[in-house]
């Protein structure tokens, strides 16, 4: 049920649906203070002023462990000594308790709660785990609106403005949101709030002409690693994205070869590729649910993105079916986190797919394992989540998590 934000979550069955024929008079009094009420909510509180933005990549550069292959990220404060530069590691495994965060819906899209522990089975590369953590609870989550705001996407603009605020009025008054543009660089304009006015106010300050001048490309990978690294830093519980986007990436040089997906031979090895940025996301169970203002190619189907929910979309069959790889590797990038990958212009049922991204947020599980002393092996671990009984659910969860190599 759609849930305004600064209304408390509504509880308990939906109310009849009133057709017009039973529709009963609205005083007009009661009308006109709703009118009132919604200005004020449309305009926010006026005297709350927004902090400044806050560039989240002040790098002097990448460096790149050569004992994991784990990249890390080179800070410095402005005005500091050259020799200040502290390097900060990425997000990994540095816990026994391995967190899966699923959604479970019914094969008409509606979400399934109070399903008990017992009816879930998770397996880490095939072996069945004993599941030690389990949460149904639909406590606040953290979700972070990414927004792109390259040159690339001007004429599409105020579409993704409009977007993101209808996708924050679905979204629970009690979730922490943070608001997040980019263009070359990454900027935080409003840190996780519950604060309805000042997240209207920050998606308003999101203006893709101000950054006309923040040349360098649309570094959309990186400004995703920087969230995950930097925004979500600390934080537990439902993790999730929402970024809105065309895809054109100009940072890490993807093309349909699934070698550009890492280092290759002529890549700088202190440079970020789309394994570290899928690392990064995976290892801290942030969903990532992709809204493009591009076109949905033909063959991108819902039920195609269905059929190939198990397997890697960077392989020859992309050639044959003519998706441009800024779209493939959105695709990849939200099968990989569990999410889900929508299209702007599909204005019809773009209301329902914020809908639907609300309720998957909301409606989550997170069950947790500890893998047997010796099995928490290096690399990549392929997840799988079933429940027995429920009719024929549909469960989305990340793929898989990575464990670094250790030191």
């Amino acid at each position: 049920m759609r849930n305004r934000r600064g209304s408390p979550p509504t509880k308990g069955p939906a109310p009849p649906r009133i057709t017009a024929s039973r529709a009963l008079p609205i005083p007009a009094a009661f009308l006109l203070s709703c009118l009132f009420a919604l200005g004020l909510w449309a305009q926010g509180h006026p005297n709350e002023k927004l902090p400044k933005p806050r560039r989240l990549d002040p790098l002097n550069g990448w460096t790149r462990d050569a004992s994991t292959g784990e990249l890390m990220a080179s800070y410095r404060a402005p005005g500091s000594a050259s020799g200040d530069a502290a390097l900060v590691r990425p997000i990994s495994v540095t816990t026994q308790i391995v967190p899966v965060t699923c959604s479970v819906t019914d094969p008409m899209g509606a979400a399934l709660g109070g399903i008990p522990q017992s009816d879930f089975r998770v397996y880490d590369n095939g072996e069945l785990q004993q599941i030690s953590y389990f949460d149904a609870s639909a406590d606040p989550a953290s979700v972070a609106l990414v927004m792109d705001a390259s040159p690339s996407v001007l004429r599409k603009s105020v579409e993704m403005k409009n977007a993101a605020r209808a996708l924050v009025d679905f979204l629970a008054s009690s979730d922490q949101i943070a608001v997040v543009d980019f263009s070359a660089h990454a900027y935080l304009q409003l840190p996780f709030s519950n604060d309805w006015g000042l997240i209207r106010k920050a998606v308003a300050r999101v203006d893709a002409r101000s950054l006309l001048s923040d040349t360098g490309g649309s570094n959309i990978y990186e400004s995703l690693f920087l969230v995950a690294r930097d925004v979500f830093a600390r934080r537990t519980g439902r993790k999730a994205i929402v970024l809105l986007t065309d895809g054109q990436d100009s940072g890490l040089g993807l093309t349909l070869d699934p070698a550009t997906a890492s280092s290759r031979p002529g890549w700088p090895s202190d440079k970020l590729t789309f394994e570290d940025v899928t690392r990064a996301l995976a290892s801290a169970d942030i969903q990532v649910f992709a809204v493009s203002t591009e076109s949905r190619p033909k063959i991108m189907t819902p039920d195609w993105l269905q059929a190939h929910a198990d397997t890697t979309l960077l392989d020859s069959t992309a050639r044959k079916g003519q998706i441009p790889a800024y779209t493939l590797y959105l695709a990849e990038l939200t099968r990989r986190t569990g999410g889900h990958l929508y299209f702007l212009d599909e204005a019809g049922t773009l209301a329902d797919a914020f809908r639907e991204i609300a309720l998957k947020i909301r409606a989550e599980y997170i069950l947790g394992f500890s893998p047997a002393a010796g099995a928490l092996s290096p690399g990549w671990h392929q997840l799988r989540v079933e429940i027995s009984g429920h009719g024929d659910p549909k469960i989305v969860n990340r793929t898989a998590y990575y464990v670094p190599p250790a030191h």
